[in-house]
């Protein structure tokens, strides 16, 4: 690694598609029922323990909001609520939450009346739930406003579904114009100090997740995409991975080793700093596939969406490869957050 300085990070890159451009636009979000998620879990509670399960359906609130609620409603502290992933704000989405509560009698949660979400189930466990405890989600998205080359459309979708789409982390882990990345830069570069946990954590977060997807452009732009290097990684399902910055020695050889380190000699500051910061090295697949993906165009500018992903992978990545999207102004005025985690 070199001592050569590191950019500034006040905008993200734009980093490229692996498939030709469609040309085509549409608007994303213009409903909450136009992007409607269903978390996949890893298991279903058990029936007994010191936990309380709940599937909650919610519509325009927030993950952590629910989980307030819920700690309201129950009387305990909001750690001891637990959930497996972040759902977007601006959806109808289903996922299930934990809540400790070990004496006394169960409280029927399937009674609460509240405007932006409602029980569905309870049941007991005996574990927690934590974040990443889920298989993936799936996603049914209604695309309105429609325009362009539904030929050129239709091609990206046949790629998509048959080859998979850059596994790149989304616009949402970054940050509104993607200031964490460079709050993350400050702070590794100790330019500024961060003392709390959660903070610090989206920081280095964030600043991983861009020099994993600058690994990936740099292979798309390479024209290497769906390809296998010389001492490449892969994971279990065969696919070539890219790294999760940290400590210890890349985990590639030849060819490939030598375009990570290149992307991690252009961010020297972040990698040393997140070395220091006491990360590990860890990988992640390149490609995302899609499951069971399919659509229909029940009008001629709507298109309608259905797929599941796996744990830590982005729809938004896969819309990227359709066509280029646009929210309602309300969505892009705040923060949302990501439909998937790692």
């Amino acid at each position: 690694m070199t001592d050569a300085p590191s950019p500034q990070y006040t905008t993200l890159p734009q980093w490229p598609n692996a498939y030709p451009a469609s040309g085509a636009s549409a608007t994303l979000k213009f409903l909450n029922e136009d992007f409607i998620v269903t978390e996949l879990p890893l298991q279903l509670p058990s029936g007994e323990g010191e936990h309380l399960w709940v599937d909650i359906e919610k519509n325009g609130a927030n993950t952590a909001y629910i989980a307030l609620q819920l700690a309201d409603a129950t009387g305990v502290q909001e750690r001891d609520v637990g959930f497996a992933g972040l759902k977007d704000r601006y959806a109808i989405t289903r996922q299930w939450f934990s809540i400790h509560l070990p004496k006394g009698e169960t409280p029927d949660l399937t009674q609460l009346q509240h405007p932006e979400f409602k029980v569905l189930s309870q049941a007991r466990h005996l574990k927690k739930l934590r974040r990443g405890d889920l298989q993936g989600n799936r996603f049914r998205i209604v695309l309105r406003d429609v325009a362009g080359d539904r030929d050129a459309i239709e091609a990206n979708l046949k790629l998509v579904a048959s080859q998979g789409v850059p596994n790149y982390f989304g616009a949402q882990r970054f940050g509104h114009d993607g200031g964490n990345v460079e709050q993350g830069r400050a702070m590794l570069a100790r330019e500024i100090r961060v003392r709390n946990p959660k903070k610090k954590g989206l920081y280095l977060s964030a600043v991983r997740s861009l020099v994993f997807n600058e690994v990936l452009a740099l292979r798309i732009q390479q024209g290497l995409w769906g390809k296998t290097l010389a001492g490449d990684v892969m994971d279990e399902a065969g696919r070539p991975t890219g790294p999760l910055w940290g400590r210890g020695r890349v985990s590639t050889s030849d060819q490939a080793q030598a375009l990570e380190n290149s992307v991690a000699e252009r961010h020297a500051i972040l990698c040393d700093g997140m070395e220091h910061a006491g990360l590990d090295q860890e990988r992640r697949a390149l490609v995302a596939s899609p499951v069971e993906m399919a659509w229909e165009w029940p009008q001629a500018d709507q298109l309608v969406l259905t797929f599941s992903l796996p744990a830590g992978t982005y729809a938004t990545s896969v819309l990227k490869e359709i066509l280029h999207t646009t929210e309602p102004e309300r969505l892009t005025e705040e923060n949302n957050e990501p439909a998937a985690v790692e």
